[in-house]
């Protein structure tokens, strides 16, 4: 392997590393079947799980995208509190998750912490997606999860077919533009789409947590390690299309990196998100028993490449004739962030502590941005957030959650 991949894999095996040893390394059980093939039964599903237990109602749904995969999609359509205001114009709010995690993630902290409840709360239509491969939207209407061909996509897929179909749903059944949060991925999904004009007829305005562009100085203390420990593990786990965190592979590399003297298995979570200020044990239990989900091993090449080469493309076949017959040209297309529509409002939050979505990284999203209308794109940044605070953190509700709302409603 040529010596500039190394930090590549070390970024896809580093977004993994965290959640089953903390598993492990603190007793949690983890009894989630996330390899279910069948589509759940209703009461099995997120609504159930996470939401209605706490009082809300919330509507499953399930959509097609163009390509046959089938997607779980939740709607939380008011709050519970007396200023819900139910009705037909609450305005509509897509939340989208990151990579290897799944629509759980905004519901781990207690309601009265959880962004998608307050949002709902706060007089807001929520609608939380689940992109193809995690736990409820292993579906396909002829591919089965058990075989690599259901396995052969990366973030391309999820901006030209996922992201469709979600907004799709959510416009048709409200009527509405559309609010949108991302966290990580759900971020990069959100920039490349909008970068190929995709979705604008349909979006309000974007708010971008921990926002993933440009990975080339993202930062990590266990680089170096990882990569080197992991060298030797790629054949084996890159044969497998499915790439999941608690199969047989990923934890056997885990318990290997986990006798060397250099690591502290407890301390994983900062390894790779950097130094969260303000989470709690509660929450990240909850996270544990509901994460990590699959994705596919080609979908962590692809986000590997963006790290080794410090643009943001669409997957490079490794091969001039391989990507001459996907896309018409030798190299895989750019996205050009500077495309995106000038007066699309954008509220931008990022954090000085984050180790993948680093500063200097987001200064670069920034760039490609700086001809973005000035009183369209709202930019905060929190010196002691990591990537973790933005969705899970104990005062997010306080520091960014408020100031989404705030910017929403200005955008009415």
């Amino acid at each position: 392997m040529a010596p500039h991949s190394l930090s590549s894999f070390a970024f896809t095996l580093l977004l993994v590393l965290p959640f089953h040893t903390f598993c492990s390394s603190r007793g949690l059980s983890v009894s989630m079947d996330d390899n279910s093939d069948a589509a759940p039964p209703p009461l099995a599903g997120i609504c159930a799980a996470a939401v209605a237990v706490h009082g809300y109602e919330c509507q499953e749904f399930d959509v097609i995208t163009d390509d046959g995969y089938i997607l779980s999609v939740q709607r939380i359509p008011e709050g519970r509190g007396e200023g819900s205001a139910s009705g037909p114009n609450r305005p509509p709010v897509l939340l989208q998750h990151g990579v290897l995690v799944d629509g759980m993630t905004w519901l781990v902290n207690p309601p009265e912490q959880s962004l998608a409840m307050i949002l709902a709360d706060n007089g807001f239509d929520v609608w939380i997606s689940n992109i193809r491969g995690t736990r409820f939207s292993r579906r396909h209407v002829t591919l089965d999860p058990s075989t690599p061909e259901f396995w052969d996509w990366t973030w391309d897929d999820l901006v030209f077919h996922d992201l469709p179909a979600i907004f799709e749903l959510v416009f048709k059944q409200t009527g509405q533009k559309i609010h949108y949060v991302g966290h990580s991925m759900g971020t990069l999904m959100a920039l490349a789409s909008f970068s190929e004009g995709k979705q604008i007829d349909k979006v309000r305005s974007a708010a971008l947590l921990s926002p993933i562009a440009y990975l080339s100085h993202m930062t990590t203390a266990l680089g170096v390690l990882v990569a080197r420990a992991f060298i030797g593990e790629i054949t084996t786990l890159f044969g497998l299309a499915e790439f999941n965190p608690k199969g047989e592979p990923v934890s056997n590399f885990l318990k290997a990196l986990c006798t060397d003297p250099e690591v502290d298995c407890y301390d994983l979570l900062a390894s790779l998100t950097g130094k969260n200020c303000c989470l709690n044990n509660y929450t990240v239990e909850r996270f544990l028993k509901n994460e990590p989900q699959s994705t596919a091993t080609k979908n962590l090449v692809h986000l590997a490449q963006t790290v080794r080469d410090g643009i943001l493309s669409r997957y490079d076949y490794g091969n001039a004739n391989f990507n001459e017959e996907h896309y018409g040209e030798s190299k895989p297309p750019v996205y050009d962030l500077s495309k995106i529509p000038r007066d699309l409002p954008i509220y931008l939050s990022y954090g000085g502590e984050d180790a993948l979505s680093d500063v200097k990284d987001v200064e670069n999203l920034l760039d490609s941005l700086k001809l973005h209308d000035e009183d369209k794109l709202h930019v905060q940044y929190i010196k002691d957030y990591a990537h973790a605070d933005f969705i899970m953190g104990e005062t997010a509700k306080d520091i960014v959650f408020n100031q989404i709302i705030a910017f929403f409603r200005s955008q009415q």
